[in-house]
């Protein structure tokens, strides 16, 4: 394989995670008091969004493999040249 991930393996990985945020929204959208909905759902929702894109992220690096993936710990390519001379 050439590193190349499908959308039916990213969605297989992110099944749950796909329920989990679909029921922390709706959960969210039902509690909100009539009148207050954006008030009261706005936070929670985005929260909610904002932890599926971390383990959408983290699970869609995994399956093109971790030897691709940036490593912060490795040295920077430029590192390396000026560490030769």
């Amino acid at each position: 394989m050439d590193g190349r991930i499908s959308k039916k393996q990213l969605k297989t990985l992110l099944s749950e995670d796909i329920e989990t945020v679909l029921e922390e929204v709706v959960e969210a959208m039902n509690q909100a008091r009539p009148g207050h909905i954006i008030d009261d759902s706005e936070e929670l929702v985005r929260t909610a969004a904002g932890e599926f894109r971390r383990r959408l992220f983290e699970k869609a690096l995994k399956l093109r493999g971790d030897s691709e993936a940036f490593s912060p710990s490795a040295p920077c390519p430029r590192d390396t040249d000026s560490m030769a001379k």
